[in-house]
């Protein structure tokens, strides 16, 4: 039986992971929408709903995901209204109500699975776990130099360099937690290995989700002109015949106190990572500072928000978890 488990593709931003998702979006079984805005702060906003058992509640949830201006609804090209009813008649759960957006998604392109793709989606590993809790999570990595080269370069990235150390940093370690998931709900990947040879890294990780290769896969600037619009793509060529992520330009796009701070500060994770060091010297102390200052902020925040939501998980009225896939429903049948 093929696999209708959902997929997760997570990383920091500028890995490749809007070329991953091309990748999977031209796979004849998958689908990958652009990035929405509702999984997570759904999960976090699930009491304002109230009880999902209940008629009015789902629809409640429905229309707030069609109609909140913030959640991306837009991006999927459904129809609201029907959207709302297949919740309403949908498992009363919440994963069940967002797993239905993605999957009516995948069906309006003829596909029986979907994924999704989003930044930040490493910080909430264990909310989508929640939400659903077969899901297969993919891992791309990319050297954080370059990540911290692209980043600054970026016009929509309006913090320094200090923050994109640290963002690499931190999804560094993400990754690293995730490795504790079962053998088959976690797959790392590394940017360079998948350019160096996209037919036998993206073959190795369609045999981890159950799928067989298709070599569309391996050419995503095909499916770029169908479901990425020229002024919003990440990439200044995604259009046109190459991607724009070369592996290794960091050395020619840092300058040498930002290639210290990298190494310095990222030294043991990109040695985790198999990205070699230069022997670049070590970075000013004020400048690892100002990354561990960042870094114990954005620590204390997400403790904060982990709190919460662990005293919230008290409150919960019914499961949070999606039923929609053959391996949930079996789950729910055993219960």
């Amino acid at each position: 039986m093929q696999s209708d488990r959902p997929i997760f593709v997570i990383g920091c931003p500028r890995s490749g992971t809007t070329m991953l998702r091309l990748m999977l979006h031209a796979h004849p079984r998958i689908a990958v929408p652009p990035e929405t805005r509702f999984t997570v702060p759904a999960y976090y906003y699930r009491f304002a709903f109230g009880d999902l058992r209940e008629e009015p509640n789902r629809r409640r949830l429905g229309r707030w995901i069609v109609r909140d201006g913030d959640t991306g609804f837009e991006e999927l090209g459904l129809d609201g209204d029907r959207f709302v009813e297949d919740v309403v008649v949908g498992p009363p759960t919440l994963g069940s109500a967002i797993g239905i957006a993605f999957r009516s998604y995948a069906a309006r392109h003829g596909r029986p699975r979907w994924a999704d793709r989003r930044s930040g989606h490493h910080h909430q590993v264990d909310v989508i776990r929640r939400l659903f809790p077969d899901a297969q999570f993919v891992h791309l990595v990319r050297d954080g130099r370059d990540c911290v080269a692209s980043l600054k370069e970026m016009p929509w990235y309006t913090r320094d360099v200090f923050h994109a150390v640290n963002s690499w940093a931190e999804a560094a370690d993400c990754g690293r937690r995730a490795r504790r998931l079962p053998a088959d709900g976690y797959y790392e990947l590394r940017y360079e290995d998948l350019m160096a040879d996209p037919e036998i890294e993206l073959g190795k990780l369609c045999a981890f989700l159950g799928e067989d290769y298709d070599p569309a896969m391996a050419e995503p600037c095909l499916v770029a002109r169908g479901v990425i619009p020229q002024a919003r793509s990440p990439y200044p060529n995604a259009r046109g015949e190459g991607v724009a992520l070369r592996p290794g330009s960091w050395t020619s796009r840092l300058e040498p106190w930002e290639v210290s701070l990298c190494e310095t500060v990222l030294g043991e994770r990109l040695a985790a990572f198999g990205y070699e060091p230069t022997g670049a010297p070590a970075a000013d102390r004020a400048h690892v500072a100002a990354v561990e200052e960042i870094a114990a902020r954005r620590r204390r925040a997400r403790r904060r928000q982990e709190v919460r939501d662990r005293i919230n998980r008290f409150r919960e009225r019914g499961p949070v978890a999606a039923q929609l896939t053959v391996r949930q429903l079996g789950e729910l049948a055993r219960v």
